[in-house]
């Protein structure tokens, strides 16, 4: 991958994390985006059998990803930043991808449980941003209550290593 269109798409990566972590979402231009670069990146390869082998495997995971948001076991942004990272990774480097994005978010969410169980200053300061939250997304919808994890973050982070590791 050329180094300017990796540099945008780790940018892009870093906006789509810290989306999620301020405000528990992603928005969709950010997985349009992705998606964008990916479908871009299987046009330039020329490889039929690349591309459609790279389109079969993001409409499987994004079939997967929607099961489990429809079941809420994901959130949405998180059911579309998936497959749009996977079409841009491509089929080949797919289970690195799933792997690298499976530990990042077992490590997310012990982080997540540990800080919970800090105790009460820990859980002052974050219903104060709680709060905060709320007040800056006045006439939006408000962040889910109880434990979430920012999965975009476990993505954007297993997408940027992937792509490296790629180069």
């Amino acid at each position: 991958m050329h180094p300017v269109v990796l540099a945008v798409t780790a940018g892009i990566f870093v906006v789509v994390a810290y989306h999620d972590v301020r405000t528990r979402r992603i928005p969709n231009e950010l997985s349009l985006a992705i998606a964008g670069l990916g479908l871009a990146r299987i046009a330039l390869a020329a490889d039929m059998a690349d591309a459609g082998y790279s389109l079969a495997a993001a409409a499987m995971i994004f079939a997967v990803t929607f099961a489990l948001f429809r079941y809420g076991a994901f959130g949405g942004g998180d059911a579309k930043i998936i497959p749009a990272t996977a079409l841009l990774i491509g089929y080949r480097e797919l289970l690195d991808f799933l792997f690298l994005m499976s530990l990042c978010g077992a490590a997310l969410a012990l982080a997540t449980i540990a800080t919970e169980k800090l105790g009460a200053p820990v859980k002052r300061l974050c219903r104060t941003r709680h709060v905060s939250l709320i007040a800056e997304t006045k006439g939006k919808r408000a962040p889910a209550k109880g434990s979430t994890v920012p999965y975009g973050v476990a993505v954007a982070a297993a997408g940027v290593l992937t792509l490296l590791a790629a180069r």
